[in-house]
């Protein structure tokens, strides 16, 4: 059996306040120093380095990553897209859309093989290539509902504990 994002499912992992602080500094700052963290948690910096080392092998921690601003590097359309696909074409539409450098998320959702679609374009004319010369040319697309991102209010990556 396989959870929500794929992996095989394996047992939780039991995270203790400690653990809880460390994932809290480093959603804040992952570039924290191990030596700092450590001041601010009260361990020391080969403790912080083996906690941090034991959540990334239990898989609590996935990867370290810059979060970009899209509208700073001139992406200024953001989209979000429900695509209904036949379920014959499903893992295939998933696979292909993954592969797409538009696409920023993408998710299988509960309804009528349903994706969850998040994209990111310089513009119009590119939302609109991208639908009509990648989108609706694959096979087993059933139908697209698209809505644009007006203003973004919260956006955060991860969890937070």
């Amino acid at each position: 059996m396989n959870t929500p994002d794929g992996s095989a499912t394996r047992p939780p992992v039991r995270l203790d306040e400690i653990d809880r602080r460390i994932i809290a500094a480093l959603h804040d700052n992952a570039r924290i120093s191990y030596t700092e963290l450590g001041h601010q948690i009260g361990l020391s910096r080969v403790a912080v380095q083996a906690r941090i080392q034991s959540l990334m092998d239990e898989g609590v921690i996935e990867r370290f990553t810059a979060v970009i601003n899209p509208s700073r590097i001139g992406m200024s359309v953001s989209a979000f897209f429900n695509v209904e696909v036949d379920p014959q074409y499903l893992q295939q539409v998933a696979d292909r859309l993954a592969g797409e450098p538009e696409v920023t998320s993408l998710y299988h959702m509960t309804g009528p093989s349903k994706l969850h679609m998040h994209g990111l374009f310089e513009d119009m004319q590119q939302m609109e290539k991208f639908l009509v010369e990648k989108l609706y040319a694959m096979p087993g697309i059933v139908s697209v509902d698209s809505q644009l991102l007006i203003k973004r209010y919260k956006s955060r990556m991860g969890l937070k504990l």
